[in-house]
C-alpha cells in the first residue's frame, strides 16, 4: 500500500534560533522526515551544550549527518554529550565513541553487551536532544534513516515533539536525577527512574479512566498488562469511543501475535482496531478528548516498566487537533480489523493464543526479573 505516502505533512512553523526566549512552544513532528532537519539545525546553532540520548544511532546515511553536526560542535567549543544504549546501538557504539572522543564530546554506551554477564539487561529507550537547556525533541524517533521517507517509500509512522520555554531549562537540571515529573505551563515531562516505567503508565491509565468522548492509541509494541485492557474495555462500554492504531508488520518477531490475542476481547468491548501496513508503526502516541496528546518513548509492554523511558504529556488544543489529525489520517489507510475477520479454525486460534500468551508471559517475567535486578 502508497496511500499513506500521499498524506500531507504536518504543518509545521520556522525553526527560531535556539537563543530565542520565548513562554512553553510544542510544535509536533511527523517522523524523521520533519524531525531531523530541525534537530540538526538545533546541534548546528548551539552555543553551549547539546545532550543527545538515543536508543538507536546508526552509523551510516542520517547518523553520519547527526555524527558530523555533533563533532563540527564539540570543536568550536560546545559541551557536547551523547549516550547511547548498548544494545540498540551495537552496531555503530564504537565508531561513535571513537569519533565524538577524538573531537572532545563526552560518550557513555549504556550497559554495554558485557554488562549483560552482571545482569544488567535494562536498556536506556529514551531519546532526547537538548540544545542549550533551550530547546528539545522528545518522542519515539531513533536516529536512523527507517525513520524518514524516501521518495514514495513512507518512513516508519511515528511522532516527535520539539519543546521550547522553561521545560528545557527543567530538563536540563534533572537529567541525571533519576524519575522527575517536569510542568511548565501546557507540558508535562516525566523521566522514569529506578522505578521504571509505572508511573508513566499510570499517565495513560489516568487519562483513559478520566476520557468522557474519545480515546486514540497509536501503540508498536502493544503487550498491556490486564489493569490496562480492563481500563480501555471500560471506557468502550461507557461511551467512550475507543480506537487503537497498531502495527500490521512488526519488526520484533512475535510482537504481532502477543497483541493479536487480545483483538477479539476488544472489539467484542466495542474497541475500534485499525493495522498499519504501509510500513513499520513506530509511534508511542494517545489522544484523549482531543485535548490531551501523550508522546514519547514509552511503549505499553512489560518492558517499558523497566527501562530508561520518557513520556510528554501536552495539554494544548492546538497539538492536540494536529496529533488527532495524524491518527486519523493513518487509520483511514489503515486496515480495520472486524469481529468477524477473527474467524479462525479452532487450531489456528489456540496456536495463536499460545504463541501470544507465550510472548507475552516471557516479556513480563523477564521485565519483573530486571526490575528485581535494577533495585539491588
Amino acid at each position: 500500500m502508497r496511500t499513506e505516502a500521499t498524506l500531507p505533512p504536518l504543518t509545521v512553523p520556522p525553526l527560531p534560533s535556539v537563543r530565542e526566549e520565548a513562554a512553553e512552544r510544542i510544535t509536533l513532528l511527523d517522523g524523521g522526515t520533519e524531525a531531523y532537519p530541525r534537530m540538526l539545525e538545533a546541534i548546528a546553532s548551539a552555543k553551549q551544550r547539546v545532550h543527545l540520548e538515543v536508543y538507536t544511532f546508526e552509523r551510516e546515511g542520517v547518523g553520519a549527518r547527526f555524527l558530523d553536526a555533533l563533532v563540527a560542535a564539540a570543536r568550536r567549543g560546545v559541551t557536547v554529550k551523547v549516550v547511547v544504549d548498548g544494545w540498540g546501538s551495537i552496531k555503530a557504539s564504537s565508531h561513535l565513541t571513537e569519533t565524538l572522543k577524538a573531537a572532545g564530546a563526552k560518550v557513555r554506551v549504556y550497559n554495554p553487551l558485557t554488562s549483560l554477564c552482571t545482569g544488567r539487561s535494562w536498556r536506556n529507550h529514551r531519546k532526547i536532544l537538548l540544545v542549550d537547556d533551550a530547546v528539545a525533541f522528545l518522542g519515539g524517533i531513533n536516529i536512523g534513516d527507517a525513520y524518514a521517507a524516501h521518495g514514495d517509500e513512507p518512513g516508519w509512522a511515528d511522532l516527535a515533539v520539539e519543546l521550547r520555554g522553561d521545560i528545557c531549562r527543567q530538563l536540563g537540571a534533572k537529567l541525571h536525577a533519576g524519575a522527575s515529573a517536569l510542568v511548565s505551563g501546557p507540558v508535562s515531562l516525566f523521566l522514569s527512574g529506578l522505578g521504571g516505567g509505572h508511573r508513566l503508565r499510570k499517565r495513560y491509565l489516568s487519562a483513559i479512566d478520566g476520557a468522557q468522548r474519545e480515546v486514540v492509541l497509536a501503540h508498536a509494541y502493544f503487550l498491556p498488562d490486564m489493569r490496562f485492557v480492563r481500563a480501555l474495555k471500560q471506557a468502550a462500554r461507557r461511551g467512550v469511543k475507543v480506537s487503537l492504531l497498531l502495527a500490521g508488520r512488526s519488526d520484533v518477531v512475535f510482537a504481532r501475535a502477543a497483541t493479536m490475542r487480545l483483538y477479539r476481547e476488544f472489539l467484542r468491548a466495542g474497541v475500534g482496531i485499525y493495522e498499519w501496513t504501509a510500513s513499520t508503526l513506530h509511534a508511542k502516541a494517545a489522544v484523549v478528548d482531543g485535548e490531551k496528546l501523550l508522546v514519547g518513548s514509552f511503549n505499553l509492554d512489560p518492558l517499558s516498566l523497566v527501562n530508561l523511558e520518557t513520556l510528554v504529556e501536552v495539554a494544548e488544543p492546538r497539538v492536540s487537533a494536529q496529533a488527532s489529525l495524524w491518527l486519523e489520517k493513518h487509520m483511514a489507510v489503515s486496515r480495520r480489523v472486524l469481529l468477524e475477520q477473527c474467524g479462525r479454525s479452532p487450531l489456528q486460534q489456540w496456536l495463536l493464543d499460545v504463541v501470544g500468551l507465550a510472548v507475552a508471559r516471557f516479556a513480563e517475567r523477564f521485565a519483573s526479573f530486571i526490575g528485581r535486578r535494577r533495585k539491588r
